[in-house]
């Protein structure tokens, strides 16, 4: 790509597999060569002085290292790293736009000129302190302006942050994400506090994407983090579409059902979907994700992601872990291995189980003290021989409900030390309050037990630091199901369901009976996967997948049918001297109903209209003696009639096995062959079907029956629909000759034969003797929004056939593709009315001679003559012939429009061009 400064290699492998397994490999090589002084810095702290300002790592911070980091915590810094090389050659690095809520670093004076910058611990920091790959540069808001060229503030007034932040992010998305559901206050005060913060939350989003805007250099990536960002990728890709922009969600992301509850839902699922990469930290959220895009705005769900119109967003889960080296180094410092011996003094004959948590109503923290006190109950023997080591560091301190749990935690606490508690011990040692980082690294090395309740938890990395610091003393994990880790690490952990306070009492019991062989391996083998996949594996794997995601959509990109070419197809219709317009029906000339997914107005898209905005562009064409326009579709004869019956064109109803001129009546084109035995028996099966699969609906034609589900529940109906073609291969059409033709959402089983490109011969036939031409046609646009089986329909008209896919070398001289084709369709008899036999194709050329003449010529059983009268009906050149497929992907057509929307934009082109 021109102008990246991240080199990409030309020759880019399409297994992104093999591409990370080669990285792997390389990246272990180089660690193997090269000692990591970046962990040890970051544990005994690192300064930088920049313009007489001191900025300063300590690891005495008074943020805790929690594993769940705080909301918005990013870092202000980045060692400035060199990729392992040659020495003369150093090539540059990718820069990398980490934005934000937050900047992870709070501002503290020391002096009149000299300003702290005490940097947030947590998994975002420590993934990109030590990534050598890029080189990054931090966007968010901050309050103060920060002394650092790496650290790029957004300035947000106080009452924008209020609606955006303490509002619409903490009021209404994060209790959602988190289960917990939409505020239940007074509804009415409730809508009108909802609308003022949603509006916030954009006006805040836009500022962040106009910071980010300012810095963005070409080639840069931009990572944007978490529920507060959600609508920056599509702000970043309104103000540059090839922005290479990723989105992480460090929550949960809710199912679909509970998403669907949000009333901004499609907003925002439309805003993220603009990034070209989506992140979370397990399997389970990205698939609520991919659903709630399938059921609410009905888009496709693929393996890859979700795909709209074409365009591909890549979906992917990216589990984030810890600098498990920080944590292993610590535990040899003087100071920690001080706090490692005072522990195991104060502790001495008692095993010790550990909480950390933020005290928040997600974290299960009164269900863990709850599971505790049964315990206690149900094993008498063990009331002095163990002890639970509580910190719970306050959050949101303000907050009515986060008061209530403080007390209500405090009740419980007290309770059960009194009741098991004597004058020299107590079960419970609860603090409200955070550790430091070597305090805390001593208190995981001497626990035996580790409790993480969470009732919802997008990751909690507690469970990777306490795994980091057992190496010694293998203690068991008991892990809630509910967090992210579980997927991870509930191979060596006891998974529990916080709720269950049984089970969870029994998991202490099991885990402090454990066999030391039995705790060994289980620790082994979580110990393994932390310090494997670390916090820089999961920064570098998702920067790195990103890069990979652009490069295949531009290869998509070029692989794609381009835009129709409207100024080219006008001045080819202009220049001409015999038209034929082909235009499909449904979806290509009907009236959109604005009303997504599965939601959407059933009742009135079943009822297709003709697009009002289309009336007088048609009637243009229509009444210009050069044009001939038809309407080929696959409704039946009276919906054609109801929407066309005004204009002077030509109907072909049916996949064009009906005929009429709109002043004439109708005729069938249907081959003599044809059997319709089959209708009946398939009837019941779809009768069958429908009446199982809710708002789903089946409907009859004269040469085909169609079962439609674009209403029902996707899946269901995708399950339905398999179901289906089982009951039918197996029985009604096993031996009949019909087709069976897959839509997005439907299934038609239609008589062999039965297709758009097969009609359109005998069409043409029709048309040609009805409308007595003795001029070539010359121009021909065929568009519509038709299902793969037809799409033969636009290399029936195609002058240069795809001679490659018969085995033949194509000509490499340009005079080819300027050389008009004599196409292959000639008539032996023509159709007439009413249901009487239609013509059937014998030679490669349509004559002009009557039917007269070639009903003789039939009859005795010879060519006709090629007399004065013959001549070529298609004098067709390249540039004079436009097929588009109307919002449909991978297909035959020489272009695609997205829409109807563009294509009535195009006719009103067209038919203007003509005043």
């Amino acid at each position: 790509m021109p102008g990246n400064k991240y080199e990409i290699n030309s020759t880019y492998s399409s297994g992104r597999h093999e591409r990370l397994l080669r990285e792997r490999r390389l990246k272990n090589s180089r660690s193997s060569q090269s000692n990591d002084v970046t962990t040890e810095n970051n544990i005994k702290g690192a300064q930088y002085i920049e313009n007489d300002v001191c900025i300063t790592e300590d690891d005495h911070s008074k943020v805790a290292t929690l594993g769940q980091y705080p909301e918005g915590d990013t870092t202000a810094t980045a060692n400035n790293y060199e990729r392992c090389g040659k020495p003369d050659r150093k090539p540059a690095r990718q820069r990398l736009l980490v934005v934000a809520n937050r900047l992870p670093v709070s501002a503290v004076r020391k002096g009149e000129d000299v300003w702290h910058l005490e940097i947030s611990a947590g998994g975002l920091v420590s993934a990109l302190l030590g990534v050598k790959e890029f080189e990054a540069r931090w966007i968010g808001w901050a309050g103060v302006n920060v002394p650092d060229t790496r650290c790029i503030p957004v300035f947000l007034d106080e009452e924008i942050v209020h609606q955006y932040y303490n509002g619409y992010c903490n009021n209404i998305l994060w209790p959602l994400f988190h289960y917990l559901g939409l505020p239940q206050e007074d509804r009415l005060a409730t809508t009108r506090s909802f609308q003022s913060q949603f509006a916030a939350y954009k006006k805040a989003n836009q500022m962040f994407a106009d910071v980010v805007n300012q810095h963005y250099e070409e080639g840069d990536v931009v990572w944007c983090h978490d529920y507060h960002l959600m609508f920056l990728p599509k702000c970043l890709k309104e103000y540059n579409p090839s922005m290479k922009v990723g989105w992480f969600l460090h929550t949960p992301f809710p199912s679909s059902e509970i998403h669907r509850t949000l009333p901004s839902r499609s907003e925002l699922l439309r805003s993220v979907l603009a990034a070209d990469l989506v992140g979370f930290h397990t399997y389970d959220y990205a698939r609520h994700f991919v659903s709630a895009c399938t059921r609410i705005l009905g888009l496709e769900g693929t393996p890859e992601g979700v795909e709209d119109q074409g365009r591909l967003t890549r979906v992917a889960a990216c589990p984030i872990g810890i600098d498990s080296d920080r944590f292993i180094r610590a535990l040899e410092l003087p100071q920690v291995q001080e706090h490692i011996r005072e522990l195991k003094e104060r502790f001495s004959g008692r095993k010790v189980m550990l909480g950390v948590d933020r005290l928040d109503m997600i974290k299960g923290i009164p269900q863990k003290i709850l599971a505790f006190e049964k315990f206690l109950e149900e094993n008498p023997t063990w009331r002095d021989k163990v002890v639970l080591l509580q910190i719970a560091v306050p959050t949101r301190t303000d907050v009515p409900e986060y008061q209530k749990l403080t007390s209500q935690v405090h009740e419980i606490v007290g309770r059960i030390n009194g009741r098991f508690g004597t004058l020299t011990a107590v079960p419970i040692h609860h603090l409200d309050r955070s550790l430091d980082f070597h305090a805390l690294c001593a208190l995981y090395a001497v626990t035996d037990v580790a409790l993480v309740t969470s009732l919802r938890d997008g990751m909690n990395l507690v469970s990777y630091e306490f795994v980091a610091c057992q190496d010694a003393k293998k203690g068991v994990l008991i892990l809630s199901e509910f967090a992210g880790a579980a997927q991870s690490l509930g191979a060596g952990a006891i998974l529990v369901n916080p709720w269950n306070i049984t089970e969870v009492a029994n998991a202490i019991g099991q885990a402090l009976d454990m066999e030391p062989e039995a705790r060994e391996k289980r620790h082994n083998h979580n110990f393994l996967h932390v310090t494997t996949h670390t916090a820089q594996e999961w920064a570098e794997t998702f920067v790195s997948e990103l890069n990979d995601t652009v490069v295949e959509a531009e290869i998509r990109t070029r692989e794609a049918k381009p835009s129709f070419p409207n100024n080219d197809a006008i001045d080819g219709y202009l220049h001409s001297n015999n038209r034929l317009i082909i235009l499909g029906f449904n979806a290509t000339l009907t009236e959109p109903v604005d009303t997504p997914g599965r939601r959407g107005d059933q009742i009135k898209e079943m009822d297709v209209k003709l697009h009002p905005e289309l009336k007088a562009p048609l009637r243009a064409l229509c009444n210009d003696p050069k044009t001939t326009v038809v309407v080929l579709s696959g409704s039946d004869r009276t919906v054609l009639d109801e929407n066309f019956k005004e204009f002077d064109m030509w109907l072909a109803a049916e996949n064009g096995m009906f005929l009429r001129h709109t002043k004439g009546d109708w005729m069938t084109t249907m081959p003599e062959h044809l059997t319709m035995e089959w209708v009946e028996s398939v009837k019941h099966v779809f009768e069958y079907f429908t009446e199982r699969t809710p708002r789903s609906h089946f409907y009859q034609r004269e040469t085909s029956l169609v079962w439609n589900y674009k209403y029902a529940d996707g899946e269901f109906g995708r399950l339905q629909a398999r179901d289906m073609l089982q009951h039918l291969w197996t029985g009604p059409i096993s031996n009949a000759s019909v087709d069976v033709v897959q839509g997005s959402r439907s299934v038609e089983v239609r008589a062999v034969g039965v297709t758009k490109g097969a009609a359109i011969d005998r069409i043409l036939g029709e048309i040609v003797h009805s409308k007595c031409m003795t001029t070539p046609i010359d121009y021909v646009l065929c568009t519509g929004h038709f299902l793969g089986k037809d799409e033969d329909v636009y290399t029936f008209f195609e002058p240069v056939l795809p001679l490659d896919s018969l085995g033949l070398t194509r000509s490499k001289g340009s005079e080819g593709h300027k050389q008009s084709c004599e196409r292959r369709s000639s008539t032996k008899a023509t159709g007439t009315k009413n249901g009487t036999k239609s013509p059937q194709i014998k030679t490669q050329k349509l004559s002009s001679n009557g039917p007269n003449q070639e009903k003789k010529n039939a009859n005795n059983n010879h060519k006709p003559p090629q007399d004065k009268g013959s001549w070529n009906v298609l004098d067709l050149k390249v540039e004079n012939y436009f097929s588009c497929a109307v919002g449909r992907k991978g297909t035959n057509a020489r272009y695609q429009l997205a829409s109807s929307d563009d294509v009535v934009s195009f006719l009103k082109q067209m038919a203007d061009s003509m005043m």
